[in-house]
Formats: structure tokens, sequence, C-alpha cells
């Protein structure tokens, strides 16, 4: 990219962050923050749900699959059962846990909600500004978020973007640390929401898994076209399919749309997340389709803890994640 200074009277004029908050409706007060690369990558941060991604376009072309709830300040969130669907912005990116994840269920003796609370926690601190590394400059957002209670689970959540000039890619990392002093049961999961019109009939859908099992019943009817695309039918009723990769390889899932020429490839790591959830939901307004890593699946802790799968932070242990999103104008990258 050319010398700003020298060509711009501002580096906002073409690339940076801008703070806004919402004035009405139920996300009114709420911050985001709006970013662009100066490469045609857009995307917007909420700090107020844990830096979660809402919006994701490139040169004008959505990715995100958006809820019929349109934004919700975390106010108004309900705990309660399934009311997380009352707030479920969806957005690009909607992080569940960190101490349950699917199904609501009592573990432990304590209630749990569906896909647990921190996805509705807004950010203690955040900051963001445009640093060099290594002589690449990057756009930064930083988050510091808390999920604590007295006598109960203290983690905190320390989030990072990264998104490099000129390259229409974003990096994520996220520590998850344990600072109270009992073992406290960690769940976590990326609910990345992939919408119109990136997501369409036209699109192919790409995850090169090891294994891919069916959900329940309902998800069995269809596992032999989990990955094709439908149009958007009246009354779906949702099919969720549990994918696995080597645990030592860097593992993908992808969308390609030819009549946008747009896809992006999502990169994460099966040593940290070894669970991969795909949601597959085609009715009229409920249009998505979920490309899900996580370090658990979707029926709840209970079913976690009985399959002997539910994993742990001890005191002062710390869980750490990486993710990187490549979003792209062909695809050659990928393979089925």
């Amino acid at each position: 990219m050319k010398n700003l200074e020298q060509y711009t009277g501002h580096p906002l004029q073409v690339r940076g962050v801008e703070e806004y908050r919402l004035c009405s409706g139920k996300g009114d007060g709420m911050h985001l923050l709006q970013v662009r690369n100066g490469s045609g990558l857009e995307f917007t941060v909420s700090p107020d749900r844990c830096a979660d991604l809402v919006r994701v376009s490139l040169h004008g072309v959505n990715f995100s699959f958006m809820g019929p709830c349109g934004y919700v300040a975390p106010q108004y969130y309900d705990s309660k059962g399934e009311g997380f669907l009352k707030s479920f912005t969806a957005g690009f990116l909607t992080t569940c846990g960190l101490t349950a994840v699917g199904d609501p269920c009592t573990d432990a003796g304590k209630e749990l909600p569906l896909h647990g609370s921190i996805g509705n926690t807004p950010a203690e601190q955040y900051y963001h500004c445009v640093e060099s590394r290594e002589g690449q400059e990057e756009i930064l957002i930083g988050a510091t978020i808390r999920q604590a209670e007295i006598f109960g689970e203290r983690l905190e959540m320390k989030r990072e973007w990264r998104c490099p000039i000129g390259e229409n890619t974003l990096y994520l990392t996220d520590i998850i640390r344990n600072y109270g002093d009992r073992v406290t049961p960690h769940m976590i999961l990326y609910h990345m929401n992939m919408g119109y019109p990136i997501l369409s009939e036209e699109a192919s859908l790409y995850i090169p898994s090891e294994t891919v099992a069916p959900r329940d019943a309902r998800a069995a009817e269809g596992l032999n076209a989990w990955n094709v695309i439908l149009p958007p039918q009246p009354q779906f009723k949702e099919q969720c399919y549990y994918h696995t990769f080597r645990r030592d390889e860097e593992a993908y899932a992808a969308i390609f749309n030819p009549a946008v020429q747009k896809g992006v490839k999502i990169v994460f790591h099966p040593e940290e997340l070894d669970c991969f959830t795909q949601w597959k939901m085609m009715g009229w307004g409920d249009y998505v389709m979920g490309l899900e890593p996580g370090n658990c699946y979707v029926e709840g802790r209970d079913v976690m803890r009985e399959k002997g799968i539910l994993k742990e932070l001890a005191p002062g242990e710390e869980a750490t994640y990486h993710l990187e999103f490549h979003f792209l104008e062909d695809d050659t990258s990928l393979s089925k």
C-alpha cells in the first residue's frame, strides 16, 4: 500500500476503526467498532457482546446471517432455558460458553442456559489501534471479558483481533484463564453463521473432515446430502452434523459462492478445538449455515460429562485458541 501520509489527509480516508453507538430499539446505546482494512474488507466488532463479529463484508458483499431479533443489548438477555434465542443476533460470530454450550440442562446441581452467557457479556475493557509488527501494519482490537460470580466460577477471556493492512484476512486469539480457587468446567463454541448472499443454492460448502455423523434422527435423514445447500424452505427443521479432523493437522471449513465470487476459509487447530459442528438451517428467513469449531458438542454440559469429554480448567490454568479467517475471491485454495 502507498504511503498514506503522502496521499491522504487522515488514515481513516481509506482504513482504520471508527466507533459508533446505536440509538434505537433493543440495541440502543450499544458500542460498535466499524473496521475497514483499505483492501475491501469491512467488519463490525461488538464490545458490548463479547467483542464478537456482527457484520462482515468484502467489496460490499455480505457474509453474515442476522437473526430476526437484530441488535439486542446485553441488558435484555434472558438467561433461562432457551431465552438465548430472543437475543441471538447471530452475526458472523457469536461466542458460546464459557462453562456451558448447547442444550439447556442441569449439571452438577446447576441450571445452565442454552449456549451459555459469554456471548451476551460486555467487555470490561477494550482498545483499538494500528501497530507495526515485523514491518507489517495491522489493525488490532483487544478486549477483556469476565464470566464470574461469587461462590462460583471466575474466568477471564483475553481476546485479540488482528487484521493486516492490505490483506483480506482476520486472526483471532482467545486466552481463557481460570483465576478462581476451584476446578471449573470449560466449554467454548465459535458459532459462525454464514448468510445470504454468500449462502445460497449456488454456493459450495467445503469441510474436508475425516468423518461426518448426524446429531439426531432428523440430521440422519439428510446425511448423504450434508453438504448440499438448498434454497430457502418453508418450515425447515434444523440439521446438525459432527465432523472430525486429524488432531495433528491444521483444519478448515469454507464456503464459496461463484454467483458473487466471494467466500471465506475458516482455519482452526483440532488440538485446541477438537469438536466441529455444522448447523444446517435452510428455512425461510432462518437461512443460515453454521460452521462451528469448539471444544465440545451441542447436546449440553451434562451429556459432555456423561461422555467423558467435558473439559475443565484448574486454578491458574489457561486455554488458548487460534482461528484464521481468509476472505476469498476465488476457490483455488479449497478442496472438498
